[in-house]
């Protein structure tokens, strides 16, 4: 969408001289071979500095007989991996983070212990929902990406233990500590503004990360499950906003930019199914008056509580209805 302002930086190899190699080394002997040579150097180095440390070359010079140079020293300590016990003094509301998920675990990965250390620090009681949706091929149809219907079986299965919830992306990580993640007690509170959000700038954008109390996702009937594939659901979700009643706000005071947010997402290795299959072009821009939290159709094939890097998380394996006559498009031939 922008230009890009970089330009390849030239590797000193690449420009016909050798400029790594000195004249007075052999003919043979190449930036490879040097490379070999450092790394070997490198790790005696660190082998000779832990068994310094912890004594081994002491009692192996008392060993042979000779004097130790000096007392052994103590090896520095691994720093303690962060833990956070969420206390009544964070406050009365509980965040219930619905992530939509599917066939991304090296991202899942990075997002479960980032997420949990971020909002530890900031005092948000919350729990992660991993909402995996799972796949039953019928009669060699496969059902597409469904990230609405998903957040609705999230929020109905994140029961009353929270009184609001944050519409995740898995491949967007919050880096600026001012970012507000509280009770958006006002109104849909939208931290990847597009302000901040590192690809998508129009003005009518609520994706990315969108917090609402509960109280006001059901008046707004949750979200519409017609949307198959990548896309449209959330400016749809936008006009169900405003049809409630609700005002929309966003962070303010942020001086971060589109550097607020650190997005994981690789176009390249992972594409998008931005397919538009029988009459899904027309109707995806319609508002979906009927649908959405009361007609989502699903099943919770299992749930499982997971640690992931040391940060607690609920994975619910979930199987999305699909109505043919509905949505023709919901799965691909």
């Amino acid at each position: 969408m922008f230009p890009s302002r970089r330009k390849a930086a030239q590797l000193p190899w690449e420009d016909g001289r050798s400029r790594l190699i000195p004249s007075s080394l052999p003919r043979k002997c190449s930036v490879f071979h040097l490379f070999v040579a450092c790394l070997l150097l490198g790790f005696l180095s660190l082998l000779w500095l832990q068994l310094s440390c912890s004594g081994d070359v002491a009692r192996a010079a008392r060993g042979q007989g000779q004097e130790s140079p000096g007392p052994s020293r103590a090896c520095p300590p691994e720093p303690p991996p962060e833990q956070w016990e969420e206390d009544e003094s964070w406050g009365p509301h509980r965040l219930a983070v619905l992530v939509p998920f599917r066939e991304r675990f090296e991202e899942l990965l990075v997002f479960v212990p980032h997420m949990h250390r971020f909002l530890s620090r900031k005092k948000i009681q919350h729990h992660i929902y991993v909402l995996n949706q799972v796949d039953h091929f019928s009669l060699g149809a496969l059902r597409r990406f469904n990230r609405a219907a998903l957040i609705n079986a999230g929020f109905l299965e994140s029961g009353n233990s929270t009184d609001y919830i944050a519409m995740h992306d898995v491949d967007l990580l919050p880096l600026n500590e001012e970012l507000d993640y509280g009770f958006p007690e006002a109104g849909p509170f939208h931290v990847a503004s597009p302000e901040l959000h590192p690809l998508y700038h129009y003005k009518t954008y609520v994706g990315g990360i969108l917090l609402l109390s509960k109280q006001h996702y059901q008046l707004c009937n949750g979200m519409s499950n017609r949307f198959w594939g990548w896309g449209r659901e959330d400016d749809e979700f936008y006009r169900r906003i405003k049809g409630a009643g609700l005002q929309l706000f966003r962070p303010s005071g942020i001086t971060t930019g589109y550097k607020t947010f650190r997005h994981l997402h690789d176009p390249a290795w992972r594409k998008r199914d931005q397919k538009r299959i029988a009459a899904q072009k027309q109707e995806q821009f319609k508002v979906d008056r009927e649908g959405g939290l009361s007609t989502v159709k699903y099943h919770v094939d299992s749930r499982t509580a997971l640690s992931v890097g040391g940060a607690p998380c609920t994975v619910l394996n979930i199987m999305l209805d699909c109505d043919k006559a509905a949505t023709p498009w919901c799965t691909f031939g």
